[in-house]
C-alpha cells in the first residue's frame, strides 16, 4: 500500500514528517478565535471584521492567532497575512517578537494637527511614558482638525489634547469611544423624517426622482462632484443583482464634514442610502466606515438596528463595515475591495463600479453628504439648493474649516462662496495671525496664495488655477507659516497612504519626500518628477500628490 512506504507521512527519524510543513495550529489560539467570532459567517468577505475582533480583544495579532483565523476560514495564512499587513491599525507580531504595550496613544500630525503644535505633543509624550506600557505612535488625520492637536487614547479622542490630559485619561482607563448626543430614530421620525422614502417605496417613480436630483445639481462631496442623480441610470442599465456603498471612509486630511454629520443627525444619510437602493433595486447596502471615526460607527450601529426592530429594512439589508486605516480606501474601487475583505488596491478602469462593482456586480457608491442632500432635496424640494446663489454659482456646500481661523468647524455656505467668506464665517483669522495661504480641498489640492482670495470655492472653478475643491477641506495658514513645511507634511502623508500599487505613485512620493527636504529644492527634478506622476499614476492618488509641489513652486518661490 502507499501509505505503507517508508518515509511517506511516518515519524521515524530522518525520515517523513510527523506534521505539515508550516506553522501549526495552536489548540489555544484556535479556541480563543473560534469564542470571538462565533455564530459569525467565515465568509471571504469578513475577513477584516473578523481580524478586528482579535485586534480588539488582544490588542494585536500574533502568529498563531492568524493561523487559527486561516483554519477557521479555509484560506492560507499568507492571504490571511497579506490583507493584515495592508492596513495601518492591525499590529501583526511574529513568533518570539514582543507584543506592542496595551495602551497606544496616537498623535494626529496632519496639517491642522502640526499647526497646533502636534510634533511638540508627541515629543513631550515619548519624553513623558513609559515605552513598555504606552506605545506613542504618529497617526494621520483623524478627521477632527476643528480640535486639533487630536490624540486618540484607545478608541478614545482627546480634543485640544495636552499632556496633561492624555496622562489624566490613561490614569483614569478613560480609553473607551464616548458617543455625542444625537438625534435618533423616534426624533428623527417626529420630524417627518422616513416618510419620503415610505411614499416612493409604495409606488414612486425612480425616473422622475432622478430627475429631481439631477435638476437640483446635487454631485458627489467625496470630491469627484460627479452629478449624483446620472449613476442612477447608469447603474440600472446593467443587469442584477445590484449593491449600493456609502462611502464614509472620510480620509482627505481636513475633512470632518461628514463626521459632523453621523454624530449629529445619522438618519438624513441613512434616508437618503434607501431612497438610492430603491431607486437602483439594489439587493443590499454596504456602509464603509473608517476606523477613526469610532463614535460614528456606534451610533450607526444602533441606529441600524433601530431601523430593523422597526421594519423599515429587513435585517441584514444594511451592512456596516468598518475600515482598518488606508487612506487609499476612500478611492471608490479600493473601499469595493476592502469591503470584500481584501487589501484596498484601487482597480484599473474601465469598467467603472456602475458596471462592474462588488462581486462584479452593478454597484452605485455615493458619498454621506451627498446622500443626505438627496434626503432633504427630496422632502424639501430642489429649490433649496437652486434658490441660493452667489458668484454666479448655485447651491449650498459644506466646509471643513481649520488652521489659524477663530473659529474651525464645519459651515454650510453658498457654493460661491470665496476663502475670503469662508474665514468670516468661521470668525475671522485667529488672534495675531495675518492671512498667508490656504488649502482649498485637502492636500491633493496644494496650497493656493491669500492673494487669490476672490475665487469661488466650488466645483469646475479652480482648476485653472491648478488646484481644486475636493471635498472642501480648507486649511489656512498665517504668516507665522511655512508653505514649504507645509507642502512637506502633505507629501510625507501622501509617501504613508500610497497603496504602492504603481511604481510613478510609490516611488515618486518617497523621492519627492527626500527631496522636498534638502536645504534648496531641485526645481528641475521636482518639476520632472511631479510630470511622471501625474501623467503615470494608476489613481487620483498619485495624480493629484504632486500639487503641493507644483504649487508651491509656483506661488511661494522664495521659500524653496
Amino acid at each position: 500500500m502507499l501509505d505503507q512506504r517508508d518515509g511517506i507521512g511516518k515519524a521515524r527519524k530522518g525520515r517523513g514528517r510527523a506534521t505539515p510543513k508550516g506553522r501549526q495550529l495552536d489548540d489555544a489560539a484556535l479556541a480563543e478565535v473560534q469564542r470571538l467570532l462565533g455564530d459569525r459567517p467565515r465568509r471571504r468577505d469578513l475577513l477584516i471584521e473578523h481580524l478586528h475582533l482579535i485586534q480588539d480583544a488582544h490588542g494585536h495579532l500574533s502568529a498563531a492567532h492568524m493561523r487559527a483565523l486561516a483554519h477557521e476560514m479555509r484560506l492560507s495564512q499568507a492571504e490571511i497575512w497579506e490583507v493584515a499587513s495592508f492596513y495601518a491599525h492591525f499590529d501583526l507580531v511574529k513568533e518570539g517578537e514582543t507584543p506592542p504595550p496595551a495602551l497606544t496613544v496616537r498623535v494626529c500630525d496632519s496639517l491642522a494637527c502640526e499647526l497646533a503644535g502636534a510634533q511638540a505633543l508627541k515629543q513631550a509624550l515619548e519624553d513623558g511614558m513609559d515605552p513598555a506600557a504606552v506605545r506613542v505612535v504618529r497617526a494621520p488625520c483623524m478627521g477632527r482638525c476643528d480640535t486639533a492637536p487630536v490624540v486618540e487614547l484607545g478608541h478614545n479622542h482627546i480634543d485640544f489634547a495636552t499632556p496633561e490630559m492624555i496622562r489624566d485619561a490613561i490614569n483614569t482607563g478613560d480609553t473607551e469611544v464616548h458617543i455625542p448626543d444625537y438625534q435618533g430614530l423616534e426624533f428623527y421620525r417626529e420630524g417627518g423624517g422616513y416618510s419620503t422614502f415610505a411614499t416612493l417605496r409604495d409606488g414612486g417613480d425612480w425616473e422622475e426622482v432622478q430627475q429631481t436630483v439631477l435638476d437640483a445639481g446635487v454631485r458627489g462631496l467625496g470630491g469627484a462632484g460627479f452629478p449624483s442623480g446620472k449613476k442612477w441610470g447608469f447603474v440600472r442599465a446593467n443587469e442584477g443583482p445590484r449593491y449600493l456603498a456609502v462611502n464614509a471612509d472620510e480620509g482627505e486630511p481636513g475633512t470632518f464634514k461628514d463626521r459632523a454629520l453621523m454624530e449629529t443627525s445619522p438618519h438624513l444619510m441613512l434616508e437618503g442610502m434607501l431612497i438610492a437602493a430603491w431607486a437602483v433595486e439594489a439587493e443590499r447596502c454596504f456602509i464603509y466606515m473608517r476606523d477613526e471615526y469610532p463614535a460614528s460607527l456606534e451610533i450607526l450601529r444602533r441606529e441600524i438596528a433601530a431601523l430593523e426592530d422597526a421594519g423599515f429594512i429587513a435585517p441584514g439589508y444594511v451592512d456596516l463595515r468598518r475600515g482598518a486605516g488606508a487612506y487609499i480606501c476612500g478611492e471608490e474601487s479600493a473601499m469595493l475591495e476592502s469591503i470584500e475583505g481584501k487589501r484596498g488596491i484601487p482597480r484599473h478602469r474601465p469598467p467603472y463600479v456602475a458596471q462592474v462593482g462588488l462581486w462584479g456586480r452593478p454597484t452605485l457608491v455615493h458619498n454621506v453628504e451627498t446622500l443626505a442632500w438627496i434626503t432633504r432635496v427630496l422632502r424639501e424640494g430642489p429649490e433649496i439648493l437652486t434658490s441660493v446663489e452667489r458668484n454666479g454659482r448655485k447651491g449650498l456646500r459644506s466646509y471643513s474649516v481649520s488652521g489659524r481661523v477663530a473659529a474651525p468647524g464645519v459651515y454650510l455656505l453658498p457654493a460661491g462662496s470665496t476663502i475670503a467668506d469662508i474665514i468670516e464665517a468661521a470668525g475671522g483669522m485667529a488672534e495675531g495671525h495675518v492671512f498667508k495661504a490656504y488649502q482649498p480641498g485637502g492636500p491633493s489640492s496644494g496650497l493656493l496664495p491669500a492673494s487669490m482670495d476672490d475665487i469661488p470655492m466650488d466645483f469646475d472653478m479652480l482648476q485653472e488655477h491648478g488646484s481644486f475643491i475636493g471635498s472642501g477641506a480648507v486649511v489656512v495658514l498665517s504668516d507665522r507659516d511655512s508653505a514649504r513645511a507645509a507642502a512637506l507634511n502633505m507629501m510625507r502623508f501622501f509617501e504613508d497612504e500610497s497603496c504602492g500599487q504603481c511604481t510613478p505613485c510609490r516611488v515618486g512620493c518617497e523621492k519627492a519626500v527626500k527631496l522636498m527636504q534638502a536645504d534648496a529644492w531641485d526645481r528641475d527634478l521636482l518639476g520632472d518628477l511631479c510630470t511622471v506622476m501625474a501623467d503615470a499614476s494608476i489613481c487620483g492618488l498619485g495624480q493629484a500628490a504632486q500639487n503641493p509641489i507644483k504649487l508651491v513652486l509656483k506661488h511661494f518661490p522664495d521659500e524653496v
